[in-house]
């Protein structure tokens, strides 16, 4: 986080209490697959942590493991891990582009090339 005098602050935690120390996720996630929210606007959050209810608050708009990551401002190992977690526990759904004959997907350079415009 920014502090007032626009220094960077130094978290009060390390980024890997958050996940138990666990430093890679049950199964890979690349930064670019695509996560979304698999709950209700009415969901009772009163059981997750500030980071998995953080996440779903994101993915309520489709968003990449890499933008979670820095939108939540973790190390991209931190995130792929709660992101696992949270879609084995069915919070957020995984999109997972498969590519045909080695070549990517052509939506999904174009949903990076939209991105990329809107910055």
């Amino acid at each position: 986080m920014r502090g007032p005098d626009g220094t960077e602050d130094e978290p009060l935690f390390r980024p890997y209490a958050v996940t138990g120390g666990r430093a890679a996720p049950r199964y890979h996630l690349a930064m670019e697959t695509l996560v979304s929210s698999a709950t209700t606007l009415n969901a009772d959050y009163s059981l997750l942590t500030p980071e998995q209810e953080s996440i779903l608050m994101l993915c309520r708009s489709v968003r990449s493991v890499a933008e979670i990551s820095a939108l939540l401002r973790v190390p991209l190992g931190v995130a792929r891990v709660l992101i696992a977690d949270m879609a084995d526990e069915g919070l957020v759904r995984l999109h997972v582009s498969q590519l045909n004959d080695g070549q990517p997907d052509l939506n999904l350079l174009e949903r990076v090339l939209s991105g990329l415009r809107r910055l």
